[in-house]
């Protein structure tokens, strides 16, 4: 049904009475989120690792199950969009995935001495909370129309806020139930917050807008690479689709070393195998999709996968953010601190300082370095925020150096690296999203948001390998002749990774030409 909108109908819009139901769940949602994830490593350690592993082999058990689980999370979300577009809708797939999610937080309630029910419940968890992550932010931009799409900005800011209080207060409470009030309820919280949340979104429903369901695109992006790789030019071969085999064969292979690497790597090593393959192979063969294809579509899956280029240097930034909920927790248990604070709700510091970078930037910051002649471009900002998240975590090194010459730290020490890895994340992810967005066309942008949470997967694979490389002798030996203990090792050397990807990102950057796909008013 079309709805003509008068000139004047703008003026006089309301905020869609639904929207509080969405805005309420996303609260809950990630107060639940937040909650459970920044206490996982504290309770692995303390309670649920402590008969099996002994000594540092307990710390790093416990670093390789909650990034197993992050990479979960962020990959995930391809099964909800996928589910959401082809089949069931986002308010059905939101509503089932919610469930799921419910589920897995009672599993960590309940079966907190059961090694098997409580992995359970971390993979309900992963599966539930990757399964709307793409959802609930574009079902709520469903909910807006010509007339009133001016407001959708101003709940989209309060969306990103509600965020981020949800993270804030998470991260501040939920440690203290773990210390207080024991693991079953620490976990037990924010399953009720997530139960909450699942009713407060079902309470809308007869007041959501369900947009139906798209035909396939046959130009999409599926189908235009697989004609790429399966088309054949006479008197040339098929360079392209050798390297996407070949890719898939190396990829299989890999399973192999499920035995020293373990199932999660061997996974995410075939899904970085098989994107770099196809991903070349269609880069190599993409012209042989016209005359199939409309030129649009063609020039879309390019774009897309010079965007994919981007993404790939972005992922060692993710590889050193998402350790401030493991290695700098482990560093802070080390530290002193007041008897009634944990080491934990030091990751309060990331939300809280979010809020207030993000007003910073976009008031001064930015129009400061207009006004000196540098404009920062999207593509500056993410390579400055790379950068400064290995400065970040040059800090964290020389406070654990010290730490390991035996000098007591106080845990306020770590204000500095928490505010430097914010100010890179805020660099780097905020306009990541928006850079996407920019550069994919209109038909594509919901595959480029899906590549773009698996930045965050392979940026967690990053960390498991260098969990894997410790353990070998060659490589400990070799940490033992630079006189650095482990720790400090992994935190220089993750230093290196990020200033590296910095350069390599700088340089592409410089190459890479700008296009402008919004869409127009």
């Amino acid at each position: 049904m079309t709805t003509s909108i008068s000139p004047g109908a703008s003026a006089g819009a309301r905020l869609p009475r639904q929207i509080p139901f969405i805005i309420g769940n996303e609260a809950c949602e990630r107060f639940s989120f937040y909650g459970m994830r920044n206490i996982l490593v504290q309770f692995l350690i303390t309670s649920l690792l402590l008969q099996e592993v002994g000594g540092p082999g307990r710390e790093a058990e416990a670093k390789h199950i909650l990034h197993s689980f992050m990479i979960g999370v962020y990959f995930f979300p391809l099964l909800g969009g996928w589910l959401a577009d082809r089949f069931f809708g986002k308010y059905d797939t939101i509503l089932w995935f919610s469930l799921i999610y419910c589920a897995g937080h009672a599993c960590l309630a309940l079966f907190e001495d059961s090694r098997h029910g409580f992995f359970l419940g971390l993979g309900l968890i992963a599966l539930g909370a990757g399964g709307i992550k793409p959802l609930v932010a574009s079902f709520m931009g469903d909910q807006f129309d010509q007339s009133n799409k001016h407001l959708a900005k101003v709940v989209f800011d309060a969306f990103y806020w509600i965020i981020n209080f949800g993270s804030l207060f998470a991260s501040l409470l939920i440690p203290l139930a773990l210390k207080n009030l024991g693991p079953a309820w620490a976990f037990g919280i924010p399953g009720i917050l997530m139960f909450v949340a699942t009713l407060v979104f079902w309470l809308g429903r007869k007041r959501y807008v369900l947009v139906p369901l798209r035909p396939k695109d046959p130009h999409g992006f599926a189908a235009v690479v697989r004609t790429a790789l399966l088309a054949h030019a006479p008197g040339r071969g098929r360079p392209g689709l050798m390297l996407a085999v070949v890719s898939v064969l190396l990829a299989l292979a890999g399973f192999a070393l499920i035995e020293q690497l373990g199932i999660v790597v061997c996974l995410c090593i075939a899904l970085v195998l098989l994107l770099a393959g196809i991903g070349g192979g269609t880069w190599w063969q993409l012209e042989r999709a016209r005359g199939t294809h409309p030129d649009a579509a063609v020039e879309g899956v390019r774009a897309l996968l010079r965007v994919l280029v981007i993404f790939a240097l972005v992922t060692p930034f993710f590889s050193l953010f998402d350790q401030k909920a493991s290695t700098w927790v482990l560093q802070g248990r080390e530290m002193t601190m007041p008897a009634w604070f944990t080491a934990s709700q030091m990751q309060a510091l990331n939300p809280l300082l979010v809020m207030l970078l993000i007003p910073f930037n976009n008031l001064v910051l930015y129009p400061l370095l207009r006004r000196g002649g540098w404009e920062p471009t999207p593509l500056r900002r993410m390579t400055s925020g790379i950068a400064f998240s290995g400065v970040a975590w040059i800090a964290v090194g020389a406070i654990q150096m010290v730490m390991d010459g035996g000098e007591p730290m106080h845990i306020a020490w770590q204000i500095l690296p928490y505010a430097l890895l914010t100010f890179g994340e805020v660099l780097v992810s905020a306009t990541g999203i928006e850079f996407a967005y920019s550069q994919a066309p209109p038909s594509m942008k919901g595959v480029v948001m899906s590549f773009w949470y698996l930045t965050t997967t392979v940026g967690n694979l990053w960390v498991l390998l260098s969990n894997v490389a410790v353990r070998h002798a060659t490589v400990t030996a070799h940490i033992a002749d630079t006189g650095l203990s482990e720790a400090a090792f992994l935190m220089f050397f993750f230093a290196a990774f990020a200033f590296l990807a910095a350069l390599a990102f700088g340089l592409y950057a410089r190459r890479y030409r700008m296009v402008d796909n919004y869409r127009t008013a």
